[in-house]
């Protein structure tokens, strides 16, 4: 990796109160324990995000927690991005996926918004696709449950208890797409069960 390379964690999610440990805010929570794990130092506010520039192991990094609503997230992203200098290769997004059960994550390169709204917004705000994500599960509602109300919904009493091992997890995988390249993290986080 080139010395001056600058790398973002974007954490998707929406602001609030209300919305703080729900499911579809684990992209915040990941971002907030990176953030807490390496002591970066406090955010601060621009943008409409929530971010801080620091080093973590050598590289520099800005984690961001964009505050515009999960379906707006793209104009942040894409403004930090174009204020650092950050290349689209350097950006991991970290969000929920309804499609992968709860603790399961997967790492992903060059793919569509599989009707993921903030990865939409993104797409469309970069006008490219070629942006890193660390997609991590929340998995399907059960029963009658909405969508909608399931990803605002707060996480089961029975994910809970694994819900730090899961976000240390969406943690650990950012740093291996900054330090060994997203192939080589690819194949080691997806063989993952």
């Amino acid at each position: 990796m080139a010395d001056n390379q600058i790398f973002m964690v974007a954490g998707l999610g929406n602001p609030g109160r209300n919305y703080a440990q729900t499911r579809h805010n684990i992209g915040f929570l990941v971002a907030q324990s990176l953030v807490a794990t390496h002591g970066l130092p406090p955010e601060k506010n621009r943008f409409n995000s929530s971010y801080t520039r620091g080093v973590i192991n050598g590289l520099n990094v800005v984690v961001a927690r964009p505050q515009a609503y999960m379906n707006r997230s793209g104009p942040p992203v894409q403004q930090l991005a174009a204020y650092f200098k950050i290349q689209t290769r350097n950006i991991i997004v970290v969000h929920d996926d309804l499609d992968l059960d709860f603790g399961r994550m997967l790492i992903a390169v060059n793919r569509g918004h599989g009707g993921h709204n903030g990865i939409r917004s993104i797409i469309e705000a970069l006008g490219t696709k070629e942006f890193n994500r660390v997609r991590v599960g929340v998995g399907r509602p059960q029963g009658d449950q909405e969508v909608t109300g399931h990803v605002l919904g707060r996480f089961a009493p029975s994910e809970a208890c694994d819900l730090d091992r899961l976000i240390s997890l969406g943690v650990d995988a950012c740093l291996a797409i900054m330090e060994r390249g997203v192939s080589a993290a690819m194949n080691l986080y997806n063989a993952r069960d």
